[in-house]
């Protein structure tokens, strides 16, 4: 009874209450209406190229078709200093595309994308067509940095690529913490890429975690004796998501 997770869902909102003896330390509450697009990997089907504006419109499934700039294009910005090639000569009409969101409709505009995706665990973030390792900057002991870079790289499994940042919590992680959020992105990026494969576009091949989902990945700890929750329909999502990302949690769930 240490330490408990409930989960009360209605239609407007989830709230989750972190229990250390049966006292709430911490409670969070999600709003459907809030929940943004942000962070949301869709499978986008260009509609215009804007040769002028050096941008493009694409539907990805939304009332309005969302922007991308050329600045958002990875692979534009990875020819370093502005790029040489115009968008028109990127893009053409009808092509697919794995865009990710980085900014909500906002009245009359569309959602604006870029092709860069980042995908956030509780440690990490992943960067699968980078290279990169950055570390957070409120980490700022030099030696607490080189670390936390030794340690991630000792920990990437074969054959893994892409880059990584490490996030403040990462500081006071153990290692099989930062093995399974490895586990976690890798698994989760492989999905999506799947998908994206056996899917036409537009479609929406990843949307950012619930705040139910959220409790498995970043709430539960060892010492979690059980997580709660009395929504039906919100337990069975829950149990899909442990059994394909957080086995551990599995056991602990309740309805």
């Amino acid at each position: 009874m240490a330490h408990e997770i409930l989960i009360n869902v209605t239609p407007q909102e989830t709230r989750v209450a972190m229990l250390e003896q049966g006292v709430v330390q911490e409670l969070h509450v999600e709003r459907a209406s809030a929940r943004g697009l942000v962070g949301n990997v869709y499978l986008g089907r260009v509609a215009r190229v804007l040769p002028g504006m050096q941008s493009a419109f694409l539907e990805i499934g939304l009332e309005r078709a969302a922007f991308l700039h050329i600045a958002d294009i990875w692979e534009h910005r990875q020819n370093g200093h502005g790029g040489e090639r115009p968008i028109e000569r990127i893009l053409h009409e009808g092509q697919s595309l794995l865009v990710q969101v980085i900014k909500d409709p906002i009245g009359t505009k569309g959602a604006r994308l870029s092709t860069q995706v980042s995908l956030a665990g509780r440690l990490l973030v992943y960067l699968p067509q980078d290279s990169h390792i950055g570390i957070s900057q409120r980490i700022e002991d030099e030696a607490e940095r080189e670390l936390l870079r030794g340690k991630l790289q000792t920990l990437l499994p074969e054959g893994v690529s892409g880059g990584f940042i490490i996030r403040t919590m990462a500081e006071t992680a153990s290692d099989r913490e930062m093995a399974a959020d490895i586990e976690y992105l890798t698994k989760l990026w492989r999905d999506l890429t799947l998908r994206a494969r056996e899917v036409p576009a537009p479609a929406l091949l990843y949307q950012d975690l619930s705040l139910a989902q959220r409790v498995l990945r970043d709430m539960t700890i060892e010492e979690t004796s059980r997580v709660v929750v009395d929504s039906r329909e919100t337990f069975t999502r829950m149990q899909e998501f442990a059994q394909l990302y957080t086995l551990a949690v599995v056991d602990r769930l309740e309805h």
